[in-house]
């Protein structure tokens, strides 16, 4: 049976193969050492594989959050710690006892990280700029509907009248204006202020220093000076 048209081997694809089952040989090596036996052994490199790849999809997902970077690391720890330790640094038959702690302690860290991965709300994704540009063209358009009804209103008011606006006859100035009364108290009280003015610079008083020495506008104080002549 031939291998068909559409079969391709792809390097990178192998490579992350051999990579992932000699890093979960690594993990089951070292969960074994520390007295994880039987399938619990096998179990621990399917957690930290698990764990990472949901990070690296919530990074891929919902963009670099501090969350998902946070348990991306722990579980690349988790993973570099085992490939290491299993390289001749530790001794396997005999692992110290903060080793046999944190395989012991993993499940419940796993268990942590899968369920705040899980139900933790994502980022808000930005809003594309096509709506914007949408928003401000419709806003645009909107606005040009009274800028055009003013033009219109303006072009209107400006138009001339075909009527010609009636003359106004300027209004016949009056033959002589009529001399208001002055009362009695006024005049003597005037007179009084000529006598003054007279006595002290020898001369009669003149209408406009009469007319801001009583406060009294001009046809009146006319009116003064002529009693007072």
């Amino acid at each position: 049976m031939g291998v068909g048209r559409g079969f391709r081997v792809d390097a990178v694809l192998v490579q992350a193969v051999i990579a992932g089952a000699l890093s979960f040989a690594h993990l089951h090596d070292l969960a074994a050492a520390a007295g994880q036996d039987g399938w619990k052994a096998w179990a621990y490199p399917i957690s930290v594989d698990l764990l990472l790849v949901a990070s690296w999809r919530r990074l891929r997902s919902a963009g670099p959050t501090r969350l998902a970077w946070c348990w991306f690391l722990v579980a690349l720890f988790a993973s570099l710690g085992a490939n290491v330790a299993t390289a001749g640094f530790l001794d396997m038959a005999d692992p110290p006892a903060l080793l046999r702690l944190g395989i012991a302690g993993w499940p419940a860290l796993a268990f942590l990280g899968g369920t705040l991965l899980a139900h933790s709300p994502a980022a808000p994704k930005p809003i594309p700029s096509a709506s914007v540009d949408a928003t401000e063209e419709a806003e645009s358009t909107v606005e040009l509907v009274p800028v055009a009804e003013r033009e219109l209103a303006t072009e209107v008011v400006s138009e001339p009248d075909a009527s010609p606006a009636p003359v106004e006859k300027a209004p016949a100035s009056p033959a002589s204006a009529p001399v208001p009364a002055v009362p009695a108290v006024l005049i003597d009280h005037a007179r009084k202020i000529a006598d003054e003015y007279r006595a002290r610079t020898g001369s009669p008083i003149d209408t406009d220093t009469l007319r801001s020495r009583l406060g009294v506008p001009s046809h009146l104080a006319d009116a003064i000076a002529a009693h007072l002549t």
